[in-house]
Formats: C-alpha cells, sequence, structure tokens
C-alpha cells in the first residue's frame, strides 16, 4: 500500500519542516491538492508555490498534484513545469479528456482521471486503457479532515476488476487511489478493496502525534 501525504491539513505556517517530516518518515511522495475556488469552495496554492516547495525538498521526492480546477487543460503544464510528476484532473473540470490525458503524458508527467463520489465508474472505463491512475473520491473535494463516504466500496470494487480484466487481456496497469476521510480504522479494508494508493492528510498531520507516529499506525492497522 502506497501512503501519499496530503498537506492540505499540514502547518502551512511551518511547511517544510512538515513535509520533511513525511519523508523522513520514510514516505517518498506527497499529495498536492490544488483549488482554485471556482470548481471546489476553497482556494489554496499554485505553480509558483509547488516550485518553492520543490527547491526545499529536492528532485528525490514524487509530487502527486490533483487538479481541483476548471481550467486544468490549459494550465497543466505550468504544473509539471514547477516540479510534479503526477497530475490528475476531474472529469467535469476537462472538456477534451482523452486529449488533456495524453497530453500530459507527452509532457512527461503520468496522469489520473478523478472521480467525484457522484461521478460513475463508467466515465473512468471509457479512458481505462491509457491512464496512469483514477483517483476516488470518499469525500466531497474542497476540504481537508472530511468523514469518509463508505459507499465508495463498490464503484472501487468495480474499477478493480475493470482494471485486473484489462491486465489480463494484455492492458495497462492502472493504479486505484482513494482520497478523503483515510485512518487507521479502515486502511486495510481499502486495501482488500482493492485500492493501492492511499492519500492521508489529517490521519498524518495532526495534533495527536507526530508524523512517525501516526504512520506507524497506520502500517500496524495493514498488517
Amino acid at each position: 500500500m502506497i501512503i501519499a501525504p496530503s498537506i492540505l491539513t499540514a502547518d502551512l505556517g511551518n511547511l517544510g519542516e512538515s513535509c520533511k517530516s513525511a519523508i523522513d518518515a520514510g514516505l517518498d511522495r506527497l499529495h498536492l491538492d490544488v483549488m482554485d475556488g471556482s470548481f471546489v469552495p476553497n482556494l489554496t496554492f499554485g505553480p509558483p508555490f509547488i516550485s518553492m516547495l520543490r527547491d526545499v525538498l529536492g528532485n528525490d521526492v514524487l509530487f502527486d498534484v490533483h487538479l481541483m480546477i476548471s481550467n486544468a487543460e490549459n494550465t497543466f503544464q505550468q504544473y509539471i513545469d514547477a516540479g510534479c510528476n503526477h497530475i490528475s484532473v476531474h472529469f467535469e473540470a476537462v472538456n477534451h479528456l482523452h486529449r488533456c490525458i495524453t497530453a500530459i503524458q507527452e509532457s512527461g508527467a503520468t496522469a489520473g482521471l478523478a472521480l467525484n463520489p457522484s461521478t460513475p465508474i463508467e466515465n473512468a472505463l471509457e479512458v481505462l486503457p491509457i491512464l496512469d491512475s483514477v483517483v476516488v473520491m470518499s469525500v466531497n473535494p474542497g476540504f481537508g479532515g472530511q468523514s469518509f463516504i463508505s459507499s465508495v466500496e463498490n464503484k472501487i470494487r468495480r474499477l478493480r476488476k475493470a482494471i485486473d480484466d484489462q491486465v489480463s487481456n494484455g492492458g495497462k496497469v492502472v493504479e486505484i487511489q482513494i482520497d478523503g476521510g483515510v485512518k487507521s480504522h479502515n486502511i486495510r479494508s481499502l486495501r482488500d478493496w482493492g485500492v493501492d494508493n492511499c492519500v492521508v492528510g489529517s490521519g498524518l498531520f495532526n495534533n495527536t502525534g507526530t508524523v512517525e507516529q501516526n504512520l506507524a499506525e497506520l502500517r500496524k492497522a495493514l498488517k
């Protein structure tokens, strides 16, 4: 199970140290939630901030950026130029999805499609052969620290079967990432459903324990 720490709930006033604490604990990637205040009801940061973070952390950390913005087709290159390795876009926010996914990949990053809790899985199946990942949102996007929506289990299980069938027929391996409400009490169930990658925000960055302690709890739950 890959654990991708989301900086959305980290100490933004001391972000460099917060991120370094996750890396020092053995994690090799960061999940960066970009929000525009239009597609989702919140505003976070953009390419200049990400570029600064890349300068602080160096090139060994994978930057997984989740574009919760309405103009991803026109701006994704700015995020790649800022140092992002993987870019996920939302089905509802892209006009020409196939073109956008292939353009991201041709620009040197891997590409994912994010599905809101109410977005049908069929929208991902149409482009599954070219995707690198599918992000299943288990909360409604826009804010950190939300509660997990358990009804996404069926979506994950159907997606797992579709990917396994695709691979069995010689197709591409596609990673399933889940984003929202992941904690030590449910991470093992997520793995059993077929999730490969969990975005964890408040489950890692909180006031009840250090990142190292919280990560140890997550890994203990997976055992």
